[in-house]
């Protein structure tokens, strides 16, 4: 069967940190490390709160858990110091996920557009690009480059608006409650494989347990049963 033979998306719409790479554990390190500097004991409830968030978003939980009063939060320096932090441990390794080139591969043999939507911060998210690869991607949309993150929708709205789509015409592949809820707020239709927590179900969404073994067929379903989901 043909790319011809099935209904695919307009453009599908990659999360990166998760989904694409096996970046987590990265953050992991890098947030016990902020924790650290703080005086908090980074606590799997904690780690689990910021997953997926937004450098202001994971700051401020953060700063809650350490109980520092608004005028002790230094976001601006603390921001600072986690992308030198992330950028040094970016250039050791970037793993990718199961899959996740054969997916783009077979996307881009179908002639997809696809974009890069992350909540990573640009100075941070070019450096991973460079693994996957800029070419593969029409355009790429940053946590730093809307007015809101993950979550919120903007992020996935602007994507749809980038490619000239309706976000209803899109696929959005996520890996987190954070990015998943974000596509869910956009009304894009969404396929989640789950990395580190689990995403529960909502309408628009649905799951897989890995990219590996993805045929264009079964994107094609997916991408059908997703977008015939009602919102929940």
């Amino acid at each position: 069967m043909t790319a011809q033979d099935v209904l695919l998306p307009k453009a599908v719409l990659w999360d990166m940190d998760g989904t694409l790479l096996d970046t987590e554990p990265i953050w992991d390190e890098a947030m016990e490390a902020l924790a650290v500097r703080h005086g908090v004991v980074m606590t799997r409830e904690l780690r689990m709160a910021t997953l997926g968030n937004n450098s202001v978003d994971a700051l401020t939980k953060v700063y809650d858990a350490a109980l520092l009063p608004e005028s002790g939060r230094d976001f601006d320096g603390d921001e600072a110091w986690m992308i030198a932090l992330v950028v040094e441990l970016f250039a050791r390794e970037l793993p990718w996920r199961p899959g996740a080139v054969a997916v783009l591969d077979m996307v881009a043999a179908a002639d997809i557009p696809m974009l890069l939507v992350t909540n990573t911060m640009r100075e941070v998210a070019d450096i991973a690009i460079g693994t996957i690869g800029a070419d593969r991607f029409v355009a790429t949309v940053c946590g730093d480059e809307v007015e809101f993150g993950k979550p919120a929708p903007d992020i996935y709205l602007r994507a749809a608006e980038l490619v000239g789509a309706h976000p209803g015409d899109c696929l959005a592949i996520e890996d987190s409650p954070t990015g998943a809820a974000a596509a869910h707020a956009a009304g894009v239709p969404h396929l989640v494989v789950p990395s580190q927590i689990p995403v529960v179900p909502a309408g628009r969404r649905v799951f897989r347990d890995t990219l590996a073994g993805l045929s264009l067929v079964e994107f094609a379903d997916l991408f059908a049963q997703a977008r015939t989901r009602p919102p929940a």
